[in-house]
């Protein structure tokens, strides 16, 4: 999703782990209590088309991983 000009990304929980080692990222706070899984992707992040992709792969690839509701 998108909030603001940053994107918001679901992961695995240890997949976003490694995502919060990288540069420009941070975890999604939106109620004063982190979210687990949820990465904020800040733009400088996402400014090429491929990193963007790349985001959004990891978190269509998660979703997809989930069990239908």
């Amino acid at each position: 999703g998108i909030l603001g000009e940053d994107l918001i990304v679901r992961l695995a929980p240890d997949e976003a782990e490694q995502a919060l080692a990288e540069e420009h990222t941070r975890e999604f706070d939106f109620t004063g209590r982190p979210t687990r899984g949820m990465v904020v992707v800040e733009p400088p992040a996402i400014a090429e088309p491929a990193e963007l992709a790349s985001w959004v792969e990891a978190g269509v690839g998660f979703a997809a991983s989930l069990p239908a509701k």
